[in-house]
């Protein structure tokens, strides 16, 4: 079932960069985490597709979801009508808004048929050969760049833009002069929004943590903990295998001995 008419939709998102709100927003991949959003009163959601489907949805309650249309390593998509149909797959699923880091063209072919797309601007890992893994904007030509960016986004109709890891001085400056809804991802505090993957915020892995990432848990040690005591479960079944343990007689089906009796007499034993 599709949540309706409780959570925000885009005239709602817009309504609360006009007010000045502040916006949250998480990268999610699995129910648990979208249902943890949801209960905690996150704003918005980043889902990708390949994450997406009914039940997601259902766990993702009032929040927002910008599903991410595949793109680049794992995408599928080629033609501006192979993502139409997608968007219009996820929609009537209850994608609210769809990440497209696609070609201006078939991104204004979305916006044409009322597609709410947000676009990537700034450091964009999808095609980050072109600048390396790097904070873009910070000189006067790489801003006017990124800056000419969103006007072009504006142009062809954009709902919003991923921001990420550009100064946060060119973030605010961007984020108050565009109408389209600024995802800060490394962006500074003027964004319109602070948007993070949860699992930098659980602190799930031990790997590279990015500079704007925070950490307010840490999973990775109670992973490793788990999987300590899977290990020794595993351990101590074995073992009760190997000793007769188990199975224990509340494990095993009882047959009355006058059953067994008859059954053995049938075989003529």
């Amino acid at each position: 079932m599709v949540h309706k008419n409780t959570r925000p939709s885009v005239a709602d998102i817009r309504a609360m960069k006009t007010r000045g709100e502040k916006i949250s927003m998480l990268y999610v991949t699995s129910l648990d985490e979208a249902a943890a959003a949801d209960a905690a009163g996150i704003h918005m959601l980043s889902i990708e597709s390949r994450f997406f489907s009914p039940a997601m949805r259902e766990a993702a309650g009032n929040c927002f979801v910008q599903v991410g249309l595949p793109f680049g390593q794992y995408g599928t998509l080629v033609t501006a009508e192979d993502y139409l149909r997608a968007a219009f797959q996820f929609t009537k699923m209850g994608g609210d808004s769809f990440y497209c880091a696609a070609s201006f063209d078939i991104q204004k072919t979305l916006c044409d048929n009322h597609v709410p797309i947000v676009a990537h601007v700034g450091m964009n890992p999808n095609i980050v050969t072109w600048t390396n893994w790097r904070a873009v904007g910070k000189t006067a030509t790489e801003a006017r760049a990124v800056w000419d960016h969103v006007k072009k986004l504006e142009s062809i109709g954009a709902f919003g833009a991923e921001l990420e890891v550009v100064p946060d001085k060119l973030g605010e400056f961007i984020s108050r002069n565009t109408p389209l809804i600024m995802l800060g991802m490394g962006a500074g505090p003027g964004a319109d929004a602070q948007y993070l993957f949860a699992e930098d915020v659980l602190g799930c892995t031990d790997g590279h943590k990015p500079r704007h990432a925070k950490t307010y848990r840490n999973f990775a040690a109670e992973y490793a903990r788990l999987q300590q005591e899977r290990i020794a479960a595993f351990r101590e079944f074995i073992a009760d295998v190997n000793t007769g343990a188990y199975p224990e007689q509340q494990h095993n089906v009882a047959m009355a001995d006058s059953e067994f009796a008859s059954f053995k007499a049938g075989l003529g034993l």
